[in-house]
């Protein structure tokens, strides 16, 4: 090992309490797991997470992984990708599979934009791309643990006939219980904390996946079409596209028909559009003679 993957090899104790730890006034708490074919990187970083007061778990290989997250609860997993037997992407699937949740922070030598995109998509918290600084990643399991552990109850959010339990988890619509994935419920939470804002896709990345990875959008975008789609299917559009800028959570105007990627529910604004794509393609076909709707006086 010859340190050209990471920037740990001048670790020092004092140094590393230097950095991180001026601000602590309690020692962090958590059980974790650290997956690291590298020797010297996974000892450096289970080492490190210990001194700060976490219990840390170590596996080299994606088979030991599996095997401690489907027997043990861990509060967070730090996986790395590249893995020699089974790689870090494909075991979050499997433990996904199996209804485990816990938080993933990916670790990788690998900088793509797809890469990124796939291990937040698959499920993950977080992604570092390798060499890191050790107390980046500090940060970042924490900021993970924050976000994932459950906070003091707040009254329940409403906007509209939508409502968000944040007790319950629960997620209704004119009465009706919609079923959202983890991280569909904590978009629609920003969303109703800032009714009628603009939010951008930076301040959604930020703020609901707590890492701006490169200011891409295709993993706020999906997950916002997804959202719009599941509250749609009972009642108007609530989830509007600002173009060039981003989305926000309002009632529809009069008048207003979806924004482009928007669902607009049979019977509100904007439906019926293979009916109005014809008598569009009728006028086009007589020119000079618009069609008229039956009734209809000009």
């Amino acid at each position: 090992m010859n340190g050209a993957h990471t920037k740990l090899t001048d670790f020092s104790r004092s140094a590393f309490t230097a950095v991180c730890c001026d601000d602590v006034m309690t020692p962090d708490d958590g059980n974790l797991l650290v997956v690291e074919d590298e020797l010297f990187l996974r000892k450096a970083v289970a080492a490190s997470l210990r001194f700060l007061g976490f219990e840390v778990t170590a596996a080299e290989n994606g088979a030991d992984a599996l095997r401690l997250a489907r027997s043990r609860p861990f509060d967070l997993l730090i996986l790395d990708v590249m893995l020699p037997d089974i790689d870090g992407f494909e075991i979050v699937r499997r433990l996904r599979g199996d209804g485990n949740q816990v938080p993933v922070i990916f670790l990788t030598a690998k900088d793509t934009q797809d890469d990124k995109v796939t291990g937040l998509t698959i499920g993950g918290d977080d992604y570092m791309t390798k060499p890191f600084e050790l107390e980046e990643l500090v940060a970042r399991v924490r900021t993970v643990l924050r976000r994932s552990r459950p906070a003091a109850p707040e009254p329940a959010l409403s906007f509209a006939d939508l409502t968000l339990d944040q007790e319950t988890y629960e997620v209704r619509r004119g009465g009706r219980l919609i079923e959202l994935s983890p991280t569909e419920f904590r978009l629609l939470r920003y969303f109703m904390l800032n009714p009628g804002r603009v939010l951008t896709r930076a301040q959604l990345l930020s703020q609901v996946w707590g890492y701006d990875f490169g200011g891409s959008s295709t993993v706020v975008s999906t997950y916002v079409t997804y959202l719009r789609r599941k509250l749609a299917s009972d009642g108007p559009n609530l989830i509007h596209t600002q173009r060039a800028v981003g989305f926000s959570l309002r009632l529809p105007r009069p008048g207003e028909e979806a924004s482009p990627g928007e669902v607009t529910p049979p019977g509100q604004v904007g439906a019926d559009k293979p009916e109005s794509s014809a008598n569009q393609t009728d006028q086009r076909r007589r020119p000079g003679r618009p069609g008229r709707k039956p009734g209809e006086l000009r």
